[in-house]
């Protein structure tokens, strides 16, 4: 009997033990005899092993608790500032208290160190400034956003330097990031940060836009 045991190998008796996981249950006083090798150097007995295990699962799921209720407070906050940017939106009476109204809204209270708005047709009572471009749809500076455009999706991260250019003119060394909205009939909405991580690709784009269709709603609410 003891040269048929001696004989086992190590892969077999864990074949065994795995086919038989309550096996320890019948022998308690093996669990607690038996000792399992630690990466920082001293052996511990099985009990101690499994519980250092379960303490590692337990500060594991604690952090990504933690994650979970950060994103859903962030969450939160843009779904509180998008309603608000709508209603600010709707309160406006005319076109250029709307276009005034995105522009603030996106610099105050979603934290845009620079904010850029391009519209494709002049609208009466605003005039080209630092904040505001007029360029036509048709504009051949306007060709490095067609894909975008086309696509109508916001794009988030490090823009082409040619897009960089349009939007930030001699400032464009400011900008490391940015969250831009193309708006297609209306024109471009960025917003650009002086943090590289503030906006990057792959972030949710949710809220943006719902943003960028609240503003076209607007706009063209007082359009009609």
């Amino acid at each position: 009997m003891s040269e048929t045991i001696e004989k086992l190998g190590a892969h077999e008796v864990a074949a065994w033990l795995r086919r038989h996981p309550k096996f320890l249950q019948q022998f308690p006083d093996l669990a607690m005899t038996l000792v399992v090798p630690r990466e920082d150097g001293p052996t511990a007995s099985l009990a101690g092993y499994q519980l250092d295990v379960l303490r590692d699962k337990n500060r594991e799921l604690s952090r990504r608790l933690q994650e979970l209720v950060a994103v859903s407070q962030e969450n939160e906050r843009l779904a509180v500032r998008t309603h608000q940017l709508t209603l600010a939106l709707m309160r406006e009476r005319d076109t250029a208290g709307v276009v005034r109204a995105m522009a603030a809204t996106l610099a105050e209270d979603f934290n845009g160190d620079l904010v850029r708005v391009v519209l494709f047709s002049p609208v009466p009572g605003l005039e080209a400034d630092d904040w505001l471009r007029i360029v036509s749809r048709d504009d051949a500076a306007l060709r490095p956003f067609a894909d975008a455009l086309a696509a109508g999706e916001p794009l988030c991260g490090r823009l082409h330097p040619d897009k960089q250019a349009l939007l930030y003119g001699a400032r464009v060394g400011e900008v490391q990031s940015t969250a831009l909205l193309p708006l297609e009939g209306v024109g471009l909405v960025a917003v650009g940060s002086h943090d590289a991580n503030r906006f990057y690709p792959g972030m949710g784009t949710l809220f943006l836009r719902m943003m960028g269709e609240a503003f076209v709603a607007a706009m063209r609410r007082d359009a009609d």
